[in-house]
This record gives structure tokens, C-alpha cells and sequence, in this order.
């Protein structure tokens, strides 16, 4: 018998439309208001929307969305195969169906969509038994108020079968999420023991409140114990069809596709046709090459850079399967805050220490919460070319770049003397190194390179130069394929630092 035959395919070709394919389709309900209480989370936190005898094969299933139209990772899904007491699919619901933490209103794949209602077509074929399962853990009782908050409708479509193939596996699916500094190790997407194979996963990535993330991650996977990995795609984008970062908007295709998530990226791919297939184990991992340049792994080993990564993996294999990871509380299931470098903070001066040093002053150029963060009365600073950045490690991430130009316009009270300090710094050492030329007020351009750990310069300013209160810098691109940069600016009093 063939898959086809089965009705295990996804698309069956046009010639197989006709044959009269074996067993009979059936469909179980659930949630709904025609179904028993039993069935629907008026009575309990814990449903079982099927409950169903084999040999069979589940063709579809299908949650219509809640009557608030919202869901996020309160409820899980779980689904246990012939009398399995630890289930082979523990995701939370909006996870399953590559809707990270259920923040999207549509997701179009060939395997899963949603658009008003959660469908999923995976094949999962089961011998004996089959428990399909929703579990809120929220606070909320069992109730009306419950039920107006969780799926309003379920049905599980399958097809009863004579005799399912010796070689056919059970489906698995398995969320994780984690942050961590990936300069100093990978993180674990699937730890799988047995004869399977591995057919998909959605991934999301963020660095919690910043704009940036790295996409130089590499996806490894080892086969049956490897030590190296025999597959690994040589950077995040890449595996799932891209290049050069993910696109500026949302492409959905049937096998792959990229979104954006929250201030970070999510993307899917189904192995459809190179599944990957193992005999013993197969290890799923996400991190930095052992060729890739050392400033990644330095650069995201330092508190601050920390991404929180979440994971839905999709494998077949024979039963038992390895234990999963516990699913982790519902409170440390939501992702991150959108607060810059969480789990750490950046520390800055007290306007204390500030006023001590006679700082009138300071511009954190960049910075994503606030870029001045101390002016006294008559003192301002504004970029009016370059974008902000703030992709670089404490204790200096943050800039204003840009390809030809940085400019900052400084005002201060009129007739006016100081010290004008700038500080530059090429954290990354950006395309071989940065190259630009500096100009303080009415100063000549000074030429400036070599700066990886950072440099202050520094001018005085006489009350004549800021007669009109307003000062210029500018740090002019000196390099052909680099860009210039800007990270503190800073008016001091005086003569005093």
C-alpha cells in the first residue's frame, strides 16, 4: 500500500483523485455548544476534543478561533498515541500552528494555516489509540467566561485503515524557548532518541526591546550521534530561503516563509522533499560556526546581548520517544518584554556623577529608549542624518550610522564656552575596519581609524564660535563600502572633565 493510497499525502496528483481509496473518513467534534459538557471548557481546564480507536490516520484537524478572537500560549495541545502516558506532541496551540505566541491574524502554509480558524494537515497515522488533548493553565475557572476565551469549536478528521505500515512513524511535535548568550553555546532546538525522521520546524528570534538581531547562526543537525554536524546551513536567513537578513515584509510560501515578531523575526520551513532522516538520534541545535569570525562569538558572550530564541519542531519516528524538555510555566512562556537587553540593563551615569564632572550634556546616540538622557536648561542635541543603532555589547551598544554622513546639531545657551566631547567607536570592526573624517564645530575634518576600542575626541569651544548656540558634528564615511559613526556626544563646562 502507498501513501497516496493511505490518503497520507498532503497533494495527491491528479490521477489519484479517482481510485477508490480504502476505510471509511470520520469526523469527531468538540467545544461547541452542541457538544457535551464533557467536551468543552465549561466544565474543565483539560478537554479531549478525540478520543479515537485505530488502526486509522488523522487527515486534518481544526480549531475555530476563540468568540474574542485572541488565543496566545495559555493552552497547549497534546496528543498521545496508543496509550502513551507522556505525549508525542506537547506545543502550546498558537506554536503548533506557526503562530508564535498568537500574535498574527493569518499564516499560510502547505502543513498549517490560520486565517479565523487553526487548520493543520499533517499526516499521523496510529495503531490502537489516538487522546488529542487541550490544556489551559491559566487562572481563569472552568466556565462560560473560560469557554468565551479558548477555541470555540474543534473537529478531527480521520480515516479508519485495515493495517498501518510497519515502517510508517508517529507524528511529534515539541516547543521550546530559551535565552541565552549564544557566543557561548548553542541552543538546542531537538534532542530526539529512535528511527524518525525530521520534516519541520518554526523558529523565532529576538534580542528583547532592540531592533537588531544577528542572523550569522548557523543550523546544525547531527545525525545518530555525529560529532559534526552533517547538515548545517551556514546562516539563519539562508535556511529558510533567504539571504542577506530576512526581507523588510512578510513572505508566506507554501514550504517556507518570514515574518516579523515583535521586534525580532519568526520562520518556518517544512522538509517535505529532503526530509532528514535517522536511525538512533538526531540533534537539533542553532549557533555560531566553527569557521565563523571570532567577533560574533565575543561580541554575543557579554552581558546585553542575550536572544531568546522559541522553537516548534515537527518529526516523525517509532515509538518510545525520548522524554521531553518540561514545559516551562505559563508566565515564562510569553515572550520577553520589550525592554532593552532583558534579562540585564544598561547602567548609566547619575545626573550626580554628570553634574560632577560638569557635564551640561550627554546624547547616548542610538540609544532605543532615549537618546538624551541628561540636558540641563538652554541644552539640546538632535541627529539630523544618520539611523540609530544598537547592535553592539555593553557598555557602549548604541550609535548613529550611516553610509556617507552622521550629522548631530548641538544647542546650547548663546555666547556659550566648553568642552565638546565625541565619542566613536567600531565595535564590530565593520568591513575590514571603519574610516571617517571628524569634524568639531568650525574645526578642520581630522581623519580617524583604528578605533575598535573606542575613542574620545575633543574640542574647545569658545563663546564667540557658539554665539548663535548652535555647534555641528560631523563624521563624514572615509571608506568605500563602510559607514560612519557617532556614540556619545557631550558638552562639558568649563575647562574641567
Amino acid at each position: 500500500m502507498t501513501w497516496a493510497v493511505l490518503g497520507f499525502a498532503q497533494t495527491p496528483g491528479i490521477e489519484d483523485l479517482a481510485r477508490l481509496t480504502p476505510g471509511r473518513t470520520k469526523a469527531e467534534n468538540a467545544l461547541w455548544l452542541e457538544n457535551d459538557l464533557s467536551l468543552r471548557f465549561n466544565s474543565s481546564k483539560r478537554v479531549v476534543v478525540a478520543d479515537l480507536k485505530g488502526p486509522a490516520v488523522i487527515t486534518m484537524i481544526h480549531f475555530a478561533l476563540p468568540a474574542d478572537r485572541t488565543l496566545n500560549r495559555d493552552v497547549l495541545l497534546r496528543m498521545y498515541w496508543d496509550g502513551e502516558t507522556s505525549p508525542s506532541v506537547d506545543v502550546p496551540l498558537v506554536d503548533f500552528f506557526c503562530d508564535p505566541a498568537g500574535l498574527r491574524d493569518s499564516v499560510n502554509t502547505s502543513l498549517v494555516n490560520k486565517r479565523r480558524g487553526f487548520n493543520a494537515y499533517f499526516p499521523m497515522p496510529f495503531r490502537k489509540s489516538a487522546k488529542i488533548e487541550l490544556v489551559y493553565e491559566g487562572s481563569v475557572e472552568p466556565g462560560q467566561t473560560l469557554w468565551k476565551m479558548m477555541p470555540c469549536y474543534s473537529y478531527v478528521n480521520y480515516r479508519s485503515l485495515k493495517k498501518v505500515p510497519a515502517d510508517s512513524g508517529y507524528f511529534h511535535a515539541s516547543w521550546r524557548q530559551e535565552t541565552l548568550l549564544m557566543g557561548k553555546r548553542d541552543y538546542v532546538a531537538l534532542d530526539a532518541k529512535g528511527k524518525g525522521k525530521f520534516i519541520g520546524w518554526n523558529v523565532t528570534v529576538r534580542r528583547p526591546g532592540l531592533d537588531s538581531y544577528p542572523v550569522d547562526e548557523n543550523e546544525k543537525f547531527y545525525i545518530d550521534g555525529e560529532r559534526t554536524a552533517s547538515i548545517e546551513y551556514q546562516g539563519l536567513e539562508d535556511s529558510f530561503g533567504f539571504s542577506w537578513g530576512f526581507p523588510e515584509t512578510d513572505n508566506l510560501f507554501p514550504l517556507t516563509g518570514y515574518f516579523k515578531f515583535m521586534k525580532g523575526a519568526a520562520a518556518y520551513r517544512f522538509f517535505t522533499q529532503d526530509a532528514i532522516s535517522f536511525d538512533k538520534s538526531l540533534h537539533v541545535a542553532i549557533g555560531f560556526g566553527v569557521n565563523e569570525g571570532p567577533f560574533f562569538r565575543n561580541t554575543f558572550s557579554k552581558d546585553g546581548t542575550a536572544l531568546q530564541f522559541s522553537t516548534t519542531v515537527y518529526w516523525y519516528q517509532i515509538e518510545p520517544h525520548a522524554p521531553f524538555p518540561t514545559m516551562l510555566p505559563i508566565a515564562e512562556r510569553a515572550p520577553a518584554p520589550e525592554q532593552a537587553f532583558w534579562p540585564d540593563k544598561a547602567t548609566l551615569s547619575t545626573p550626580e556623577d554628570l553634574k560632577k564632572r560638569g557635564v551640561k550634556l550627554q546624547m547616548l546616540c542610538g540609544r532605543p529608549e532615549k537618546e538624551i538622557v541628561f540636558a540641563e536648561d538652554g541644552y539640546n542635541a538632535k541627529a539630523s542624518h544618520g539611523f540609530a543603532w544598537n547592535g553592539w555589547a555593553f557598555p557602549v551598544y548604541h550609535a548613529r550610522a550611516d553610509t556617507r554622513a552622521v550629522e548631530i546639531q548641538v544647542t546650547v545657551p548663546k555666547m556659550s564656552s566648553g568642552l565638546l566631547r565625541v565619542y566613536v567607536l567600531d565595535a564590530d570592526n565593520y568591513d575590514g575596519g571603519r574610516k571617517q573624517k571628524i569634524t568639531l564645530g568650525h574645526e578642520k575634518a581630522r581623519l580617524i581609524e583604528n578605533f575598535s576600542d573606542g575613542r574620545w575626541l575633543e574640542r574647545r569651544i569658545s563663546s564667540a564660535e557658539a554665539a548663535e548656540g548652535t555647534i555641528s558634528i560631523r563624521a563624514t564615511n572615509a571608506r568605500k563600502g563602510g559607514n560612519a559613526v557617532i556614540s556619545i556626544v557631550e558638552w562639558v563646562e568649563g575647562t574641567g572633565v
